[in-house]
């Protein structure tokens, strides 16, 4: 792979420390979610992966779309990130995706367009095998 760009963010404290990016643009306190005995202050690792893969996966999408010749104005995508053990000490994520589209687009189309967005995000690149990924569509 030939990189357009690199970033990077650095973490100290892990869960209930702090995290920033090289340019300062990002500066988070983290904290561990109420439900994971933390007092939810501050955000954690799951809700930054969220928002990025919700992130790519729009501008994929949209990306996509205007290559279908589709009008996916209004388009919205949620992710949600679950964090879970699996065996032995260890601990894995998964995500279920849920692409909101417009009524505008036929079912075939929607379907196409999702299963190619899926294809096309590097978030979906990054974690396919790796992960359990469920992307549904709905409509607007």
């Amino acid at each position: 792979m030939k990189p357009l760009y690199t970033e990077s963010a650095t973490a100290i404290g892990g869960r209930q420390g702090r995290t920033t990016s090289s340019d300062g643009k990002l500066d988070l306190q983290m904290s561990p979610p109420v439900e994971a005995g933390g007092d939810g202050v501050g955000t954690n690792p799951e809700q930054l992966f969220a928002a990025g893969y919700a992130a790519c996966f729009s501008n994929a999408l949209h990306t996509v779309a205007r290559r279908m010749k589709l009008d996916a104005t209004g388009a919205t995508v949620t992710a949600e990130v679950s964090l879970g053990a699996i065996g032995e000490g260890r601990y894995g994520l998964s995500v279920a995706l849920r692409a909101a589209l417009p009524a505008t687009i036929e079912d075939e189309a929607a379907q196409k367009l999702v299963d190619t967005t899926h294809l096309v995000c590097p978030y979906s690149n990054a974690t396919r095998g790796n992960i359990e990924v469920e992307v549904t569509r709905v409509t607007l």
